[in-house]
């Protein structure tokens, strides 16, 4: 069988694109997966970016979902079928790859050793911007973070941000 030049063109861009989906998941690159629950948008992005469940392993996830009534200061209690539901997908979804197999402090995706490695540039100020609030609020800065995209290519700067500070962005 030979190739026509279209058939080439078509073959190398399901290579490459294999070769893409490949090296993000080695990288820990998990999108939100497509089947979430609505009740995990409607309750869990109502105060903070609601994470892909790959940014956490499946313990952490466990005690986060076991501890609703004191969520981090705040009372973010579920009725029990809500719970059940949401720990089950989160349980199933739950990153098992190198950088998420250590549970960080406080069961903290903020505090992972990954976050604090990729944010060790940003200025401490930058996370009391208005427009920022805190290390929890994803789409301060990346634009896909709704998706569960944080690629460093899609960032943008937070509304406030001093000139001076935006260098770690450009480096």
């Amino acid at each position: 069988m030979t190739y026509q030049p279209r058939q080439r063109t078509w073959t190398l861009a399901a290579v490459l694109g294999l070769i893409a989906i490949t090296s993000a998941q080695a990288d820990g690159g998990r999108p939100m997966p497509l089947n979430v629950p609505p009740a995990y948008r409607q309750e869990c992005a109502a105060c903070h970016t609601a994470y892909p469940p790959g940014m956490l392993p499946a313990r952490s996830w466990q005690r986060v979902m076991g501890g609703l009534d004191k969520h981090y200061g705040t009372d973010a209690s579920l009725d029990a079928a809500s719970v059940q539901q949401l720990n089950a997908w989160l349980q199933a979804y739950a990153g098992t790859y190198k950088r998420v197999r250590e549970e960080p402090p406080q069961d903290r995706i903020t505090r992972s050793a990954w976050f604090e490695r990729k944010h060790r540039k940003i200025d401490p100020s930058v996370w009391k911007l208005a427009s920022v609030k805190s290390t929890a609020n994803c789409a301060a800065c990346h634009t896909g973070a709704d998706r569960g995209d944080f690629d460093d290519d899609d960032l943008k700067f937070p509304e406030g941000l001093d000139a001076r500070l935006r260098r770690p962005w450009n480096d």
